[in-house]
């Protein structure tokens, strides 16, 4: 990965900064600092799978993201370059953004500690999700059948109708969002999803700060209402089904207790 790094580098002609080297998932990916031809800081991100499963949503997901959003008026991070690449069988692109300096909210999804946000970034956020929302798009990020298997399973009702398929982030909690100004990163996976979806994720993750999860909740009131809770019900099986794998076990008591009141809410 460091080796096909150092290539995309010389191919988009930028100059990775020493430090600061972020590996994703499973070393999926590998992301550094670099600065473009004429000093301007930049992002230089590396995502490999095997060659015939190098298509599709995640893998095209920065790139469409671009198409279809732009900067979301300074929101998003530009994408300016894209470099593919295939060596042995693995299929590799390099994506070249520009550079945010300022941190996440924290390094964690999961807020681990309590966070005061000013009235003024909730608004904000609340704005630029909305206009997400409104986005039209062929791409998917959750499927109704995936609803239907799940929901029944991990949280015990019949999958609710969805009534209104809106576009989604899909991905947004504390280590997706930067404070000041408001950034939303990492857009592999956006697509239609539930209405509510992006609330709920960001809720779900919320979860073991009351004072801030109740803030969620009031910036999006969609969430208990019965427009969002298709959405609230996929969200809560989805992190309850990472839990029966072994993940996000801190946040099991508090699904399940999500997952009761889902119950309650139903029709």
């Amino acid at each position: 990965m460091r080796a096909h790094h150092a290539r995309a580098a010389k191919a988009l002609d930028v100059r990775v900064e020493p430090g600061g080297e972020f590996w994703g998932w499973a070393g999926r990916t590998l992301g550094a600092p670099a600065r473009t031809a004429d000093g301007q800081p930049a992002w230089l991100r590396l995502v490999s799978a095997p060659e015939d499963k190098a298509s599709g949503k995640l893998w095209d997901g920065a790139l469409d993201a671009q198409h279809a959003f732009g900067d979301l008026d300074g929101h998003r991070p530009v994408l300016l370059a894209v470099h593919d690449a295939v060596n042995d069988g693995t299929a590799y692109r390099a994506e070249l953004s520009v550079r945010v300096d300022q941190p996440v909210l924290s390094d964690d999804p999961i807020l681990q500690d309590d966070l005061p946000l000013p009235n003024p970034w909730w608004h904000e956020l609340a704005g630029r999700l909305e206009k997400v929302a409104a986005v039209d798009t062929d791409r998917v990020a959750v499927r109704q059948q995936y609803m239907d298997r799940v929901i029944p399973q991990f949280v015990g009702i019949p999958a609710p109708a969805v009534t209104c398929w809106t576009t989604a982030h899909s991905d947004v909690h504390w280590a997706t969002l930067i404070a000041s100004p408001l950034r939303l990163l990492d857009w592999e996976g956006w697509g239609r999803a539930p209405g509510g979806f992006d609330a709920a994720t960001l809720y779900a993750y919320t979860l073991l700060q009351p004072n801030v999860a109740a803030r969620v909740r009031d910036a999006f009131p969609i969430l208990g209402s019965h427009a969002g809770l298709a959405a609230e019900a996929t969200v809560c099986a989805e992190l309850l089904q990472t839990v029966s794998r072994g993940d996000n076990l801190v946040l099991e008591d508090r699904l399940r207790d999500w997952s009761e009141d889902l119950c309650r809410l139903q029709p």
